[in-house]
């Protein structure tokens, strides 16, 4: 009997044909956000329809306001009309949108798992690399470019090349304080940003196991700056709880076959995986990023590394830059850095348990630099002021802003200005990432909040002994 992983066992399924070393894979759920509007001017242009509007799912982010629940404030005319073209794609072409105003509108990748369009087992695309996100519910999801959006609307099907597998275990327990974003992190800074480049990474191990469904998507959703498209978990039981009842996931009969084909899904004790990888959780630390890479990350207790020590040119000219760049300096402790602002949200980190952990380093406290959060969706955002989480926010001298992508792209408004440092919870520090000449350092919610009310990098971990 031959085994398979989670990735080629769900990939298997998909095969449509095989031509030239690619293989057409059927795609079962389309996610569009604001940014998709160009390909369905495509379809328009050569008179062509949406081949399956049932399994397709749109909702604005990129370019939508936060602080205002009118789009008339958007500062750019062109991003306002993105944002409500959303409404007319879906109206013309019979698609299920969540648009600016529905309450359920939100961040793609926070309202896929929500509403329940993210199921394990199936293939998911759409035209974000965040979209490895949505792997941690035990499915194949990845970014796509403008064209394959065009070309997935029309047919739903898409050209891809198999990747090889990996599988990153990490073992054991994680410490007090320590958060899915300081694994991911940590993976990345062991295996580099380009160490995952040709592989499907599955994630896997007790630590893996413990983690809530939002640990696991923000581990999945910086899959991609590991270098791979792709980032799994398997499902399990608590898989099946955070999906069940969901607007979109199946009831009754269908839920009864669903799930039990979800439990086939796993990869079988015997599988080999192409690369394997082990991190021990104990050893994981609270992360902040030095650099221009998620690469460059180092426990908040450390120094910054000294370029003279890289072994590898290219590396070592690549630090030198970043230091400039940064306006840092080898050898200062990680606790010396003092961002400018706290951006608290996105795709990675702004889900109700994201806020909650901000949340409770902040009550009691007050921000001493500018802080915004930022919800991942608009029921996000209701079920945080029903627990109280935005009064907490508010008291402590944090914006409490509308859903949406926000700060983690400078593309609505939401930017640092030249020069300024923020301490985000975002999944980018690439330079300009924020706004032309922004600083990022990518941390935990947590983190952030730590950062807000002592105005520089500290360990979240002595804040939260004291609370």
């Amino acid at each position: 009997m031959t085994t398979k992983t989670l990735f080629n066992k769900i990939w298997d399924r998909h095969v449509v044909t095989e031509r030239h070393g690619q293989q057409l894979l059927y795609i079962d759920r389309h996610l569009c956000h604001d940014g998709s509007y160009g390909a369905f001017d495509r379809l328009r242009e050569r008179g062509l329809g949406v081949r399956r509007p049932d399994q397709t799912f749109m909702t604005p982010d990129h370019y939508t306001p936060t602080h205002s629940a009118s789009l008339d404030d958007v500062p750019d005319p062109r991003a306002k009309e993105l944002a409500e073209a959303i409404k007319v794609n879906a109206e013309e072409f019979g698609i299920t949108a969540f648009p600016w105003g529905d309450r359920r509108q939100g961040i793609a990748h926070v309202v896929g798992p929500e509403q329940g369009i993210t199921l394990p087992g199936l293939t998911m695309v759409c035209g974000d690399s965040h979209t490895s996100t949505h792997g941690a519910l035990g499915c194949i999801a990845f970014g796509i470019g403008s064209s394959e959006v065009s070309h997935v609307l029309a047919t739903q099907c898409l050209w891809q090349k198999r990747p090889k597998t990996m599988r990153i275990t990490i073992n054991g327990s994680l410490g007090f304080g320590v958060t899915a974003k300081d694994v991911i992190l940590a993976i990345i800074r062991k295996i580099s940003a380009f160490g995952g480049t040709g592989y499907a990474i599955e994630y896997a191990g007790p630590a893996i196991r413990d983690m809530s469904m939002e640990g696991r998507l923000t581990i999945c959703n910086m899959t991609i700056e590991a270098g791979s498209r792709f980032g799994m978990v398997a499902p399990d039981e608590k898989t099946f709880q955070y999906v069940k009842g969901r607007p979109f996931a199946p009831e009754g009969e269908k839920w009864d076959e669903a799930l039990a084909f979800w439990k086939t899904l796993p990869s079988d004790e015997e599988a080999a995986f192409d690369t394997e990888v082990s991190l021990d959780g104990a050893d994981i630390a609270p992360m902040v990023t030095w650099g221009n890479s998620p690469h460059d990350a180092i426990e908040v207790t450390e120094r910054l590394p000294d370029p003279d020590a890289e072994s590898n040119a290219e590396r070592r000219a690549a630090m030198v830059s970043a230091y400039e760049y940064m306006d840092l300096k080898p050898g200062m402790a990680a606790t010396d850095i003092k961002p400018d602002r706290v951006f608290i949200g996105a795709c990675t980190n702004a889900r109700i348990e994201d806020l909650r952990s901000a949340a409770a380093v902040a009550k009691g406290r007050k921000a001493v630099i500018p802080a915004m959060v930022v919800p991942g969706s608009g029921l996000v955002k209701a079920q945080a002021e029903a627990e109280g989480l935005d009064k907490v926010f508010t008291d402590a001298g944090f914006e409490w802003r509308f859903a949406g992508c926000s700060m983690c792209v400078g593309m609505n408004g939401d930017t640092l200005k030249p020069g300024e440092r923020s301490a985000s919870t975002s999944n980018r520090n690439f330079r300009g990432r924020q706004g032309p000449g922004s600083r990022t350092h990518l941390v935990s919610p947590a983190m952030a909040a730590a950062a807000a009310v002592t105005g520089t990098f500290t360990d979240v971990r002595k804040l939260m002994e004291g609370a």
